[in-house]
């Protein structure tokens, strides 16, 4: 039996199935994200990052971000950050992680970096080369052989919301991850025919484990999104064919009551996966009109 870390995730999947697609690049397939997973890892280990150190990553939604996670959490622990947070807010989540590197996109003028510089973190840019699969890309030059991470070695460091104490640090073994992933997959019966439309923040555990690595887990793929847009969702959905997608109780409004005004597009989407998988969660929160109900029933007739 192959060891429960995030890499397995990806290694046992079908090479020439797509991974992961964006909307101005070419998709992902899984042989190259196993290959810019095991580049990535000698990267890192060639520039003195073993697989017990962190990394912080604070990069916008998009395949880099999804990718990055992916390759970073295969072999050390990831950070993902907010990167609409203030530089204060910058300042004591890097002092508390105390991560080996920041990670962030080519030319970055998010104030993470200047809070790194403050705290003598180095900064390392991604860099695609002008690289037309979504989210390929390097981080360093250097590298050498490096060592797998176990099981029990952390591979995802979040934060509590805050908002009763101090924002505490969760970290999230190899295992959990994989765990999660497998049940999160066989409960939406998800298969490697399904492709999700990602737009959850992937600083959240929703976005990363319930919409990322799920589908990995059964070599299903992932439209990396830039975020949520609910003008742009339906038409997003037609051209990237969904099978699926994962939100919350408001964006579930918004996208229905657009579609109240896109029925055919919204009949073609054939959503009715969708809307097992999300409306008894979305009915559960938050009070929906009746309007949204009726929404519902138009667009099954």
């Amino acid at each position: 039996m192959n060891s429960r870390i995030v890499r397995n995730i990806i290694e046992t999947q079908n090479d020439n199935r797509i991974a992961i697609t964006s909307e101005s690049s070419s998709p992902l397939k899984f042989v190259d994200l196993k290959s810019l997973i095991e580049r990535i890892s000698k990267q890192l280990s060639g520039n003195g990052i073993n697989n017990k150190d962190r990394a912080a990553i604070v990069l916008p939604n998009g395949p880099y971000m999804a990718t990055s996670f992916l390759a970073i959490s295969s072999y050390m622990s990831a950070a993902p950050l907010n990167p609409n947070y203030k530089s204060e807010e910058f300042e004591f989540y890097l002092e508390d992680l105390k991560p080996k590197i920041v990670i962030v996109e080519k030319n970055s003028k998010n104030p993470v970096v200047e809070v790194a510089n403050k705290l003598k973190i180095p900064v390392c840019e991604i860099k695609s080369d002008g690289n037309t699969l979504s989210g390929d890309f390097n981080l360093f030059e250097k590298s050498s052989d490096y060592v797998l991470p176990g099981e029990d070695h952390e591979a995802l460091v979040l934060h509590t919301s805050g908002t009763t104490s101090r924002p505490k640090i969760v970290p999230l073994t190899n295992k959990n991850i994989f765990s999660s992933a497998d049940n999160i997959s066989k409960s939406l019966n998800l298969t490697d025919k399904d492709h999700c439309l990602n737009i959850m923040p992937l600083f959240h555990i929703h976005g990363l484990i319930a919409v990322l690595a799920a589908s990995m887990k059964v070599g299903a793929s992932v439209c990396a999104s830039s975020g949520f847009n609910a003008l742009k969702f339906l038409d997003n959905a037609k051209r990237e064919k969904i099978t699926w997608y994962s939100g919350v109780p408001t964006m579930h409004q918004a996208i229905l009551m657009r579609a109240d005004k896109n029925l055919e597009t919204a009949k073609q989407l054939n959503l009715m996966k969708i809307i097992q998988m999300q409306i008894k969660i979305a009915f559960q929160m938050v009070g929906l009109e009746q309007e949204i109900r009726d929404i519902l029933i138009k667009m099954v007739i």
